[in-house]
């Protein structure tokens, strides 16, 4: 009797799990190396809280920029700074993070070491303003 009641139960979970494809994932390695990176750079920092990736309220960006790439203890460093607005309704934000990019295994990380930014020369960083500007759908043109 206790087999009837869980029957249905057990196919559904069969019919489900053989539904679910086992090939192989592809690596993250490949899509990203068709962007510059840049936009690469630009879109892990979107991915970061300070830069609002949690934010329910649309922010702009405005007056970006990125330091980098420079070699600091054997590892190649970027540090991307912008000014945001949105989030605190009329105060803006300066959110900064550091990236450190992994040639060998074509990738980037966002890690915690805000002291490394310090003396090095920036530049304007477009890239940014135009992802994370489009993404909220404020683009001023």
């Amino acid at each position: 009797m206790a087999f009837r009641r869980s029957a249905p139960i057990l196919a559904i979970t069969v019919i489900l799990t053989g539904c679910m494809g086992r090939g192989e994932a592809p690596s993250p390695a490949a899509p990203a190396s068709s962007k510059p990176v840049r936009e690469r750079i630009a879109a892990l920092a979107l991915r970061q809280v300070a830069f609002g990736s949690i934010s329910l309220l649309p922010v702009r960006f405005e007056s970006s920029r990125i330091a980098g790439p420079f070699e600091d203890g054997g590892r190649t460093l970027y540090c991307v700074s912008s000014h945001m607005k949105g989030r605190t309704f009329g105060k803006g934000e300066r959110p900064k993070v550091v990236i450190r990019e992994d040639k060998a295994a074509n990738a980037l990380t966002a890690i915690d070491d805000d002291e490394v930014c310090q003396g090095h020369r920036t530049e304007p960083f477009p890239e940014l303003e135009t992802l994370g500007n489009a993404k909220a759908g404020t683009i001023e043109g």
